[in-house]
């Protein structure tokens, strides 16, 4: 019975929930298009704590989704939940963004749930589960064809869930293939995993622990005039 801050940071939406027991008491987020994380995640985390009338020395622990996603938000997110769980001296939690994003998912008559994040260009950050939300596949980066998930796709009606999935629709043809492309990280599903890892004592160790980048940091040259 824990009483956990959740912070989603990986890509434009800057989410924060407070969760009791694995139980959301207040959700505050901007599904905006443009990056906020730095001039509102302090300002969420206050109005979280503010709706359920409690303050930080109340919290059993701090969760923080820890990629893939935007370079700039992971290090954000990350480092805001490194500092509160170093000042309270509680609980650091990890929790993986692409299952809490399957979560999101509509479930009815589907066999996979594929949670997929825009990568930039045809690439995407995917990972496969059932619809039971078991890792059938690890994360990894891809570049999408026509091709792409297609042993699965044979075997039964899939979702792809995320704002990955816009670029699939016109490149992924395959009958059993629908599409949620609303659908972006929110620390609402980060609450049932926190509460998991926080039963079993799977905490981060808060002075090395760093985002899943998954890709290494790419530096884009400016054009010559």
């Amino acid at each position: 019975m824990a009483l956990i801050l959740c912070i989603e940071t990986t890509t434009t939406n800057c989410s924060v929930a407070l969760a009791k027991n694995g139980k959301v008491l207040a959700l505050k987020e901007d599904m905006g298009l443009n990056y906020s994380h730095a001039e509102r995640l302090h300002v969420y985390i206050q109005d979280v704590l503010n709706e359920a009338g409690l303050d930080t020395k109340k919290l059993d622990a701090i969760a923080v989704s820890k990629g893939p996603g935007s370079y700039t938000g992971l290090r954000i997110g990350v480092s805001s939940a490194k500092g509160l769980s170093f000042s309270l001296n509680i609980p650091l939690l990890a929790t993986n963004t692409l299952k809490a994003l399957a979560m999101q998912a509509r479930t009815e008559d589907i066999k996979y749930v594929i949670p997929v994040l825009d990568a930039r260009r045809m690439e995407v950050y995917s990972a496969i589960y059932d619809n039971n939300f078991k890792e059938i596949r690890e994360i990894q980066a891809q570049i999408i064809d026509e091709n792409s998930f297609k042993d699965y796709l044979n075997q039964g009606k899939t979702i792809f869930v995320g704002d990955g999935a816009e670029k699939l629709i016109d490149v992924i043809k395959h009958p059993n293939a629908t599409f949620q492309t609303e659908a972006l990280p929110s620390a609402r599903e980060m609450a049932v995993l926190a509460e998991a890892k926080n039963k079993i004592s799977d905490i981060e160790d808060v002075a090395y622990f760093e985002p899943f980048y998954l890709k290494d940091f790419q530096v884009n040259k400016p054009k010559k005039k």
